[in-house]
């Protein structure tokens, strides 16, 4: 078994995020051109029903593995890590098996009445098998995130997606003739090749890990089976219950504001086709766009489940401070170049991604609200690996209310339509980062300097406003020169910034350098 620190856990994490987040844009990208944005939206369409049945089944289960596994790595204590997988994989395969029946039976009821697009059957009848694979492949990947081994979850991560970008557009491709429904459904058939390859590269990592592990002595495997079985399962359960309710909320609130969104435009006057073709732009190209930069967050929040579970465990406040402002600097050091140039050249990047500079504009609404998303992400995953779920909990649910009021009452009004919607998805994000800020702050007595926000919110307006004078400031008639020229220069001036404020320094570049030749190797 191979253990990396938090650090390097967490650029291994990052290195594959971010070619992944590259290699998913090859689809994202391509796949509107091929079936457009009303495919698109029936694509995206099904995905918030199956992600309240995939945050059931793998909610929590995940994320109590890694925490429960690592405090058993501490102690040394194999017996119980091997337990706390057996029961994990049968508390999920039991859940999957129910669930994927329940949707194939009753995918034509649920896509007439609870989708309101009905041409998303045949979309809704192919994911239905990922249920399992997503829910056992989740499993895996705590196991090894609980043994602070992040390469089994990074290469499966990277086949998955090389397999599905191959997948989605031949799929949609072959089936285009037929209908824009099939052609949907064919781009899910990719996704659905790309999670199983993921699972088969796990399963590979779990046999060779398996071989390598240390053997158990006999007296200790048959000492206190039966009770420690069950003592194990009520610890998973202790967890996982509360952080599958928060993400269930949170689920639930994806599934209600794809519902509410169609409901409010068909109210606003807006035809369901075109209605279908707006959501599909918000979800299937104005998200992705914004969620791109989160490689790096989502990346810390894996690596600090375990990492501070260990240092809870120790009593360790002053490591669990270092690591949590560590992961919220990086955080935000990281993510606010991508907010402001989102914001800045919106139009123009819609316009070379996806040939629709109209969608322009939701993406300038919600890119200056895409920094409180980068710091929202370690900010649960705090509060979830201190044995505080309740309170993420209560966040997301005040949180997901706010939301689901606003999309009604903002989006069924003629003049607003999708920007309403757009709207209310901005304050809900605002809303919970801060209720999740607030949290941390009372359970650890934590605090980061105001200085850092300072610096950061000023090399943000700096590097936003020469991209601004690069772009739109007629010194060339070609406007892709001007774009790149302007992404290029807005880059240069925030990382000069940053350089010059002291939120980076060269030993904290080079040592990156130097734990990625390492990798690389």
């Amino acid at each position: 078994m191979t253990k990396q620190s938090f650090i390097r856990g967490t650029m291994i994490l990052l290195a594959a995020g971010i070619l992944n987040r590259i290699l998913g844009f090859i689809p994202r990208i391509t796949l509107p051109r091929v079936i457009g944005a009303e495919g698109i939206g029936i694509y995206h369409m099904g995905w918030p029903f199956l992600s309240v049945i995939l945050t059931i089944i793998t909610g929590g289960i995940p994320v109590a593995i890694a925490k429960l596994i690592a405090e058993a790595e501490a102690e040394n204590n194999e017996t119980r890590i091997r337990s706390i997988l057996r029961i994990s994989l049968a508390i999920t395969i039991s859940l999957s098996a129910l669930f994927t029946a329940a949707c194939i039976v009753g995918a034509s009821w649920i896509t007439s009445h609870l989708l309101t697009d009905s041409r998303v059957y045949y979309t809704f009848l192919c994911m239905s098998p990922m249920i399992p694979i997503i829910g056992i492949s989740a499993v895996y990947r705590g196991y090894f995130q609980g043994r602070q081994n992040m390469i089994p979850t990074a290469t499966s991560q990277i086949m998955e997606t090389l397999i599905r970008i191959v997948m989605v557009l031949v799929c949609s491709y072959v089936m285009i003739p037929y209908g824009i429904e099939y052609a949907a459904a064919g781009a899910m058939m990719g996704v659905l090749a790309g999670e199983i390859g993921g699972l088969v590269v796990l399963a590979i990592h779990f046999k060779y890990d398996k071989k390598t592990s240390p053997k158990t002595p006999l007296a200790q495997i048959g000492s206190t089976k039966v009770k420690g079985r069950l003592a194990n399962l009520r610890r998973i359960l202790r967890i996982a219950v509360p952080i599958t309710g928060s993400k269930l909320i949170g689920a639930s609130s994806y599934l209600f504001e794809s519902i509410l969104i169609a409901q409010s435009l068909a109210i606003a006057g807006i035809a369901t086709s075109v209605a279908t073709a707006q959501y599909g732009a918000l979800q299937g190209m104005i998200i992705p766009i914004i969620l791109l930069p989160s490689a790096l967050t989502m990346s810390l929040s894996v690596s600090l489940v375990p990492s501070l579970s260990e240092a809870a465990a120790r009593k360790d406040i002053k490591t669990i401070h270092m690591r949590l402002h560590q992961s919220l600097k990086l955080a935000l050091v990281t993510g606010a170049p991508f907010t402001v140039l989102m914001f800045v050249l919106a139009e123009p990047i819609c316009t070379y991604m996806y040939n629709q500079p109209d969608v322009g504009v939701m993406l300038k609404m919600m890119a200056p609200i895409a920094i409180f998303i980068y710091f929202q992400a370690p900010l649960q995953s705090t509060l979830q690996a201190l044995n505080k779920p309740g309170a993420a909990l209560i966040n997301t649910l005040i949180g997901s209310i706010v939301k689901l009021v606003l999309i009604y009452w903002l989006a069924s009004k003629p003049e607003m339509g999708i920007h309403g919607a757009v709207f209310a998805i901005n304050v809900n994000i605002v809303l919970v980062t801060l209720l999740h800020w607030n949290s941390v702050v009372r359970l650890l007595k934590f605090r980061m300097e105001g200085s850092d926000f300072g610096k950061i919110g000023a090399a943000m307006v700096l590097s936003g406003l020469c991209s601004y004078l690069v772009m739109y400031t007629a010194w060339t008639s070609t406007d892709w020169l001007r774009f790149v020229t302007s992404l290029i220069v807005g880059f240069l001036t925030y990382l000069l910034l940053i350089a010059a404020f002291r939120l980076i320094r060269l030993k904290d570049i080079s040592r990156l350098m130097s734990m990625g030749k390492k990798m690389i190797r």
